[in-house]
Parts: structure tokens; sequence; C-alpha cells
């Protein structure tokens, strides 16, 4: 109540109402070791409903994680360690930015399932719970969190994988912003998560007709959710809102807003404090809680031994558990890369999956899957097993619980979700794979891996109009420059099967940001003179003027960059010497120095002309006050890809009158003499 009132606004409400159950899982029930946040063997604490971030942030002060009571003083302020909503790699003891309802929870069912993984890779043969790879993923969800349509995706699919390690409890408190959840919110819950194939249980502090905190009962349901190794389970807490505010308690009032002065007194008053104090914390209190640091050391030590033990029976996978951990890439590993014959014809898409398969013997970190397009995306490796519970797999994907081969099913927003949580876990490095056109349903998460630079990879396929029949509800027109606007995502659009290898070495030796690639479905031709180092700095020289003084640059990604080359074959007939730029990374290319950026686009080049399959957006930037685009301002339509390439007026021709534009706006359109 004091750290909201003394910022001036958050939610005090469900933070008050949870503390006793927030206080239980790190006092009792996780294992964790608050002298050393990042340690391996520790249990995973997901605030999915991140508004209640003084959840989290008094239990973390609490245990000794290093936040101090100044800190709490300073919730939602510049530069403290109590932000609005708990971020990532900002505050120790924080998993995950939570904020977004349901995030979280997907990001929870992700690291379960690389918990599986990683314990496949590492100690499979284990008994269960022998490992020193078990541990659990524990969740605290809210209203908002289950009525977010990517919460039933990512708990089906929790079902479905029998993620015997994630146990999710639901603060059921009937209250959100407006007020009373029934407004808005009738279905049975529990019985939602049963049908999922969730073990289910319900502790209920109303059920008396007195509100009673009986922790006891939450503690013997979550020590029975902790037996159950075969379903994730699903706690249903029924609590108060804001409990024991005496006025402002099960309202909407007290969940997004300061109680009051009047209000604080009063609650504190019925709690047997003194009304006068604030952040008052008693010697002997933050004494007892913080003896949870011996006990965590004592866990700590006697996981220790078993880990060691492993280390010593196991050291070519214990060396593995070290490169991995630390995001390294083994020696050589590029070697590994295939690379494409000159002349040839493939679609990138096809290409990526080369790449893949090439890949999987070198780096077992590397694993993902599809929404349901898997043939179309090409994202699974050959020969590797599916990752899904062995009565669930099927003669086209045979596979097992440690399998490397996801499945998302159509689920994208849920997809995107969980890859958060399987790089945030640690330990694996994911990939996953739609249609570019419905990374709109994945944004938030994408947003996420942006803002946590989280290293994820989307494998995004059919990537223009290019895909022809299946028409506008499938081509993507707006997505390139709408993702490209994501801080901290690289957008990758590779020219052809070479430059989508050399796209993949770059992506995965970055490992502070996630990377889309986007690919196509129709064949390109494989190019002479493309550059593993070119496509690493964003953008480089395809194909010079023919005298090596151009008067006119071609700028393009992906397809484009064919029309772009045949469109410099016009004008380098018409006497105009042209350049052919190959930019498949705007943000690779916007980190060089200015001396590259000047080798490849010169300054004193001002006739200039950018082709993209899409809106035109930001490449005025690169083709300046002079220059042109060939884009597509309109939707697309149904009908084969060449057809609509040429409605469209994406033609070489075109990219040839365009450069003409440009060179008349420069007063460099010659005419010829034709007499009176």
């Amino acid at each position: 109540m004091d750290a909201v009132e003394k910022a001036g606004s958050g939610h005090p409400g469900t933070a008050m109402s949870l503390a006793p159950a927030a206080y239980l899982l790190f006092q009792r029930v996780m294992r964790h070791d608050p002298t050393d946040p990042g340690w391996i063997g520790r249990d995973r604490f997901v605030l999915s409903c991140g508004h209640t971030s003084l959840t989290l942030y008094i239990q973390l002060f609490l245990s000794g994680y290093g936040l101090t009571l100044d800190d709490l003083k300073r919730l939602r302020q510049w530069d403290s360690l109590t932000p609005g909503h708990p971020e990532h790699g900002h505050t120790a003891g924080v998993e995950t930015t939570t904020g977004p309802l349901g995030q979280g929870l997907g990001n929870a069912v992700g690291m379960a399932m690389a918990a599986r993984r990683e314990r496949g890779l590492f100690d499979p043969d284990a008994a269960p719970g022998a490992s020193p790879f078990d541990h659990h993923i524990w969740c605290l969800v809210s209203d908002g969190d289950i009525e977010e349509g990517i919460s039933h995706e990512a708990s089906a699919i929790a079902g479905h994988q029998k993620l015997g390690n994630l146990i999710v409890i639901y603060d059921d408190n009937h209250i959100s912003i407006e007020d009373d959840t029934q407004i808005a919110k009738s279905e049975d819950v529990v019985a939602r998560y049963q049908a999922y194939g969730w073990h289910t249980e319900s502790v209920d502090w109303t059920a008396g007709g007195e509100y009673v905190e009986d922790v006891q009962a939450l503690y013997e349901a979550l020590l029975k959710a902790k037996a159950e190794t075969d379903r994730p389970s699903f706690i249903r807490l029924r609590t108060i809102i804001g409990w024991p505010a005496p006025n402002k308690q099960n309202t909407g009032k007290i969940h997004g807003s300061a109680l009051g002065e009047a209000e604080v007194a009063a609650t504190k008053q019925v709690m047997g404090m003194d009304p006068s104090k604030t952040f008052d914390v008693p010697d002997e209190v933050l004494e007892h809680a913080r003896g949870v640091v011996q006990r965590a050391r004592a866990d700590h030590a006697e996981w220790e031994k078993s880990y060691n033990e492993w280390r010593l029976a196991n050291p070519e996978r214990a060396a593995e558990l070290d490169r991995i951990s630390h995001r390294e890439l083994p020696a050589g590993w590029a070697t590994a890369l295939p690379s494409f014959e000159a002349g040839a014809s493939m679609a990138t898409r096809k290409a990526s999956g080369e790449v893949l398969s090439a890949l999987a013997p070198v780096l077992p970190e590397l694993w993902g899957g599809s929404a349901d397009l898997a043939e179309s995306n090409n994202t699974t490796m050959k020969g590797e097993p599916s990752f899904i519970p062995e009565e669930y797999q099927t003669k086209e994907f045979p596979g097992n619980r440690y399998g490397r081969t996801l499945h998302f099913g159509i689920r994208e927003h849920a997809m995107g979700a969980i890859l958060n949580g399987i790089a945030l876990h640690g330990g694996t490095r994911p990939y996953g794979g739609t249609f570019l056109v419905f990374s709109d349903y994945m944004r938030p998460s994408v947003r996420l891996a942006a803002l946590m630079k989280l290293p994820v990879i989307y494998v995004w396929t059919h990537d223009s109009i290019g895909l022809g029949e299946d028409g506008p509800t499938h081509q993507p027109i707006e997505h390139l420059w709408s993702l490209r606007a994501i801080p901290g995502l690289d957008v990758v659009r590779p020219a052809d099967a070479n430059e989508t290898a050399y796209a993949w070495k770059a992506v995965l030796e970055h490992t502070d940001r996630p990377a889309a690639l986007a690919l196509t479905r129709q064949n390109l031709p494989v190019y002479e003179g493309t550059s593993a180092d070119g496509v690493a700095r964003g953008g480089y020289v395809l194909r010079e003027a023919s005298d090596g003084q151009p008067r006119v640059i071609l700028i393009a990604t992906g397809s484009e960059v064919q029309i772009a080359i045949e469109g410099r074959e016009l004008l380098e007939s018409q006497g105009i010497p042209t350049r052919v730029v190959s930019m498949p990374c705007v943000e690779w290319f916007n980190g060089q120095d200015a001396a590259y950026k000047q080798t490849v686009l010169p300054s004193s080049i001002k006739a200039r002309v950018a082709v993209e399959a899409g809106v035109a957006l930001g490449w005025h930037e690169y083709v300046g006050e002079h220059g042109e685009v060939v884009s597509l301002e309109h939707f697309g339509a149904s009908a084969p890809y060449k057809t609509l390439y040429e409605q469209f007026g994406l033609t070489p021709e075109r990219v040839a009158a365009a450069a003409r534009a440009s060179l008349a706006k420069l007063g460099q359109d010659k005419g010829e003499t034709t007499g009176n």
C-alpha cells in the first residue's frame, strides 16, 4: 500500500491478496537461491500478471535478492530497480518481462518445454526427479491472463505436451479494471483446464462465508501439484482483491490505483499496525524472511553434489552445456553450411530448410518448428524426431518427449511467447515458422523478444505477392516496414539461396537480439558474386556499373534483386552505368560505419531507385529526395505470381523508367536531336 501511495500510481489490490501465496512460494516451495539468481538448477517464477509487480518485488526484497526498502520506495520512478512492470535483465530475480497479459503464461510454457529438452540433451537416462536438470516452472496468472486468447493457445499446447514440470496458480478474485468480471466472463475456468488435460486443484479462501487466508490448504495443493509429473497443474485460488482494506476490497477501484491516505490508515488499523508508520519492516520480520537464504544455500549445495557427479560422469555433455550456456558456437560450425551453385534456381524457403538440416548435427542447441506449416516453411530438420509425448507421435512425425522438431499447431500467438520462454530459460536456441503475413498474430511476442534482447529466430515464408494464387489475405504488403519499425529486431530478406545461408550464419552469430528471415515461396536464381561478408553487413554491391562509375544505384531486397539486376541490364544497354545493391537487412547496414556505407551508397550518386514488393515507407531514407521507389501501395490479388508482378508494375522496365525519372530530377536526362 505504501509503495503505490508514494508513487501515486500502481496496482495494490492483487499484490495485497496474493502476498500470502507469493511468500509461501518463495519461503517454502520453490527451489531458488537469492545469492545466485542465475543458478541453472533453480525453479523459475513467472509473474504473468505483471501489473502486480509488487507481488514479486516484495518477495525479492524479503528473500534477499538485492532489492532494498529504498527500491520499493522508488516504485515506478526513473532509473529505479522497481519499474511499473517487471523487466528481465533489469532487476535480479526477474525471469521475464511481463505486463501484456497472457504473455507470461506463454513464456512459462516455453520454459517448461526448454527444461524437458535440456534434460533430453544432457541427462536423458536419469530416473524421474533424479536429474540435476529437473526443476519446476511456477506461474501466477490473473483473470486478465485467463481472458486473453493466448492463454488458450499456450495452455492447450502445455496440456498436449504433458508438461508435468509446469504449475500455474490462478488468482480468481473476480475483479478487473471494469470491476466485477461477471460483466465479461462467466466460463468455468477450472473445467477449461481439465479439458486441456491439466491436473487441477481448487483452494477457496471465501468458502466458509468469512474470508480466511488458509495458507496450509494452498501449501497442500502446491505439494499435490509437484507430485503430479505427467500433467501440468492448475491451481485455482479464490481470493478477495485488496483484502483487508475495509472500504475498497473486492472493488475495481483497488485494482489499478492508490488506496488513498485514509484507506491505507484504516487498513493498517485492521491489521493491528501503526497508521503513522510507512514502509515499516521490523528487523525481526526481515531476519525471519531472510532465513530463506540459508535454506536455499543448503538446497543449492545438495544440488551441486549431484551436478558435479553428473559432470564427472559426462565430461563431453558437460563441455557442451558450458558452451551452450554461454551462447557460444562450436569451432568450425560454419563449415557445415551448404553452398548453392550459381545458375541454379531455388526458393529461399527451401534453401533455409537445407541450412537447418545441415546445421542439425553441429548445433544441438538449435531446435524449433512451425505453426502447422512445416512443409511450407521448410522448418523440419531432416531425420530429427518430434518433441512430443510418445503416444501422440504420428506416422509422418515420429518422436518422443526429448525430440527436436516442435509442432505448435495453428497457434502463432502462443508460438511467439513460447519461443521467448525457451530463450529465457537458457540452454537452447529456438526458431519458429509461419507465413510472413501471420507475423501479425505474433507481434506482441516479437516486440517483447526485442525488448528483452532474446536470440529468437523467426522463419517467415511466403514473403510477398510472390506467393501468388492465395491472394491478398495471404500476401504481406505492409509487413516488412512494420516489422523494421520494431527497435532491436533484425529483418533479413535474402536475395537467393546463398544469401539465405549467409543470413543464417549472421543471425546465429548474434546472441543479443531476435531476427526474422523473410523467405520466398517462388524460385529465385542463384547468383554469382553474393557475399557472406556483404550479407552480414546488411548491404553490399552485388553488380557494379560496367565502367565502375555508376550514374544510378538500384537498391533491392529478396526476390526483387532479380528485377533490379534485369533493370540494370536495360539501363546499361541504354548507356547508363548502373550499380545494384543487395540490401538483405537494413538494420545491419545501418549498424556499419560511415566509411563502409559510403562505399556502397556514395553520397555523390543521388540518382537512386529502391525496389521491394511492399509499401515504400522507409526506403525514402535510402533513395533521398531525388530518388524513386518501385513499391506496392495497395493489397495484392489472386493470380499466378508472374502475372501479379507484371500487372502491379514490379518489372525491370518499370525499374529502368524509375531510374531515368531519378536522373531527370537531377537534370541528367539527355534528350535527342530530332530537328525542327
